[in-house]
């Protein structure tokens, strides 16, 4: 019996050549398809592969008359209608752990960047300017980072930032036993006491930082999001960072992306990347390589 298989974003060559390797799995790859383009071919494979390119929506999902699993080549499942999915019996897997690590080393990257003015003083160098005095920075050492969601990557940033000389404070709606020195706390206190705030959850409904939420912070505060746009409240950022309440801002993830309205990015004091927290060789590599393992076992029996 043979297995379809369409890889709608891009994966990993040697993961994509494993699941080709393996008898009777046929391997399709094709990227940049909109939804409509979907709807249309969908109905010939059993299994679909996306990353954060591709939405997979309830459309996609009930033209899928042979679709049996829907993979994230990644962290979390807000491109993948998960409620249709369940309602037609289709599995969906992501691969949670595979790029923790590439994701956490992007937080690090980013919060030091916001400190130290990476960003603009690069800018002003490239302009043939040499503006030293214009850049002082601060230190992260003895400063306390508060980690909102304290799932797998929320450990990875809290491990670094340890070994940083940082103060770290956590909060989640669960709490998570660990043998580091990271003091658990209610999301009020970590506002209150927080020099530097990072977060690391799903995609909600309603912002978890908005207006209310910044009135709580310490003045100066640093805000870095490499989680999932809509968990800040963009326009609530923005004013904090023009009344000065928020000293800077690390951005990764937007509430539209690519983003269309270009006011926070071009702040003074945000830091924007393109949604680059996944984006490694090593992280890619691991997540198509989870992604072989998932399908391999989803459909060992019929190959």
């Amino acid at each position: 019996m043979t297995t379809r298989i369409l890889i709608a974003d891009h994966l990993d060559q040697e993961a994509i050549e494993e699941l080709q390797a393996v008898p009777g799995f046929e391997v399709t790859v094709k990227t940049g398809l909109n939804e409509a383009d979907l709807v249309k071919i969908i109905p010939d494979f059993e299994v679909v592969v996306v990353r954060s390119a591709t939405k997979i929506t309830r459309p996609i999902i009930e033209a899928g008359q042979n679709l049996k699993l829907i993979v994230r080549a990644g962290i979390g499942l807000d491109t993948i209608d998960v409620k249709a999915a369940k309602e037609k019996g289709v599995e969906v897997a992501n691969t949670p752990s595979a790029t923790s690590i590439s994701v956490a080393e992007h937080v690090i990257g980013l919060m030091i960047g916001a400190v130290r003015h990476h960003g603009p003083a690069n800018l002003s160098m490239k302009q043939h300017k040499w503006e030293k005095k214009l850049f002082t920075g601060t230190e992260v050492y003895g400063k306390t980072l508060g980690i909102i969601g304290f799932g797998r990557i929320g450990l990875e940033v809290a491990r670094r930032a340890l070994a940083l000389g940082m103060n770290i404070l956590a909060y989640d709606v669960v709490p998570i036993k660990t043998d580091l020195a990271v003091k658990q706390v209610s999301l009020d206190e970590l506002l209150n006491q927080a020099d530097i705030i990072t977060l690391h959850v799903p995609r909600t409904p309603e912002p978890i930082l908005g207006a209310k939420e910044f009135e709580r912070m310490k003045k100066g505060v640093v805000i870095v999001n490499a989680a999932r746009g809509g968990v800040v409240d963009e326009k609530a950022l923005l004013e904090a960072l023009n009344s000065g309440l928020v000293k800077a801002a690390a951005l990764d993830v937007f509430s539209q992306e690519p983003p269309q309205d270009f006011s926070l990015i071009d702040h003074p004091r945000v830091t924007a990347t393109p949604h680059l927290g996944a984006s490694t060789e090593e992280g890619q590599k691991r997540a198509g390589l989870e992604v072989v393992r998932i399908v391999k076992e989803k459909f060992a029996a019929t190959i």
